[in-house]
């Protein structure tokens, strides 16, 4: 089974990255973060972790856009609970994607629920597909990169840790790591709500 997935695993992890981008609540994050510390231990190549990953959102989110374009507004007015919000809710959301449609695009990308959700809703909302395309070329690119190159060096630095200091040393790091990823978190979500704009 190992090998298999050592085998196949470089596919999968575009897989999942696309399907999460396309709208399908998959782990497409976990996937880029487990091949990249896979990657720092000999198994993959980190370049081809981040580009595989970073084609994955761009054509995933590029899909998930193209239905929302094409279908979500009548999907959405075809679900009993929605339909009658829909249309007092559809200008609001065109305006805002008219607006702020570029940095919802590319920071959706950082953003658990957002990554699986702004291309619809950029979509939806005829966000124009060249502006759209760049802000989530961006947004995957940089989102691909830094996870990558994070996870890449952590991982990197967990193994050292254990064969150097013992297994208690690694968990010790990764519970340093976590908690300065849940603090990014935590402090990116208070300036976005401090500067909506």
């Amino acid at each position: 089974m190992t090998d298999l997935l050592l085998d196949y695993g470089l596919f999968l992890l575009f897989v999942l990255v696309a399907l999460e981008s396309t709208g399908i609540p998959l782990p497409g994050e976990t996937a880029l973060i487990a091949a990249s510390v896979l990657a720092s231990q000999g198994h993959y190549s980190i370049v081809w972790v981040i580009v595989l990953a970073a084609a994955g959102a761009i054509i995933g989110d590029n899909a998930g856009c193209w239905i929302g374009r094409k279908g979500g507004r009548a999907l959405l007015r075809r679900i009993p609970y929605l339909r009658n919000y829909f249309e007092r809710i559809l200008p609001p959301a065109e305006r805002f994607f008219q607006k702020h449609g570029a940095k919802a695009v590319f920071l959706g990308r950082f953003v658990s629920l957002l990554r699986v959700t702004a291309a619809w809703l950029a979509g939806i909302s005829h966000m124009p597909w060249w502006r759209f395309l760049f802000w989530n070329a961006a947004g995957g690119i940089i989102w691909a990169t830094a996870f990558g190159i994070v996870a890449y060096y952590s991982g990197r630095a967990a193994a050292d840790a254990i064969n150097q200091y013992g297994l208690y040393a690694g968990i010790a790091l990764i519970v340093v790591i976590a908690i300065g990823i849940v603090g990014v978190h935590v402090w990116r979500k208070r300036m976005f709500a401090e500067n909506p704009d």
